[in-house]
C-alpha cells in the first residue's frame, strides 16, 4: 500500500458545484477507482486559493497510469472540465505532492 498526494485547481465560484459533483460520483467511476485498489480517497479545499489537496491510498501504484485509459475516467474528466483546470486532454491539472512527514 502507498499514499498519493497531489493537488489541482478549482476556477472561483465552483466549490459548490464541484462538492455537488462529488457527492453525486458516478457509480461506475467509484467501481473503477475501487477495482484498481484505491480507497481512503479524500479530497479537500483551500478555500482562499481554489487550490484542492488529494490524498488517497493505492495497492499498487503503477495501476494509476492505465486509469486515463479508461472510457468512464475520460468521460468524468469531460464533465469536470469547465470549472476547473484542465489539460488538452480535458484531464485536470494535478500536481503531485512530496510527503514530507506522516503520523499512522
Amino acid at each position: 500500500m502507498e499514499r498519493l498526494a497531489f493537488k489541482m485547481r478549482l476556477f472561483k465560484g465552483q466549490e459548490a458545484e464541484y462538492k455537488k459533483r462529488h457527492d453525486e460520483i458516478w457509480p461506475e467511476l467509484s467501481a473503477l477507482l475501487k477495482e484498481s485498489g484505491i480507497s481512503d480517497y479524500s479530497i479537500f479545499l483551500e478555500e482562499d486559493t481554489g487550490f484542492l489537496f488529494g490524498v488517497l491510498t493505492i495497492e499498487d501504484p503503477s495501476k494509476m497510469g492505465s486509469l486515463p485509459e479508461q472510457a468512464v475516467m475520460k468521460k468524468w474528466w469531460a464533465y469536470m472540465g469547465d470549472i476547473m483546470e484542465s489539460n488538452a486532454d480535458n484531464s485536470p491539472v494535478s500536481t503531485p505532492l512530496k510527503e514530507v512527514f506522516y503520523l499512522p
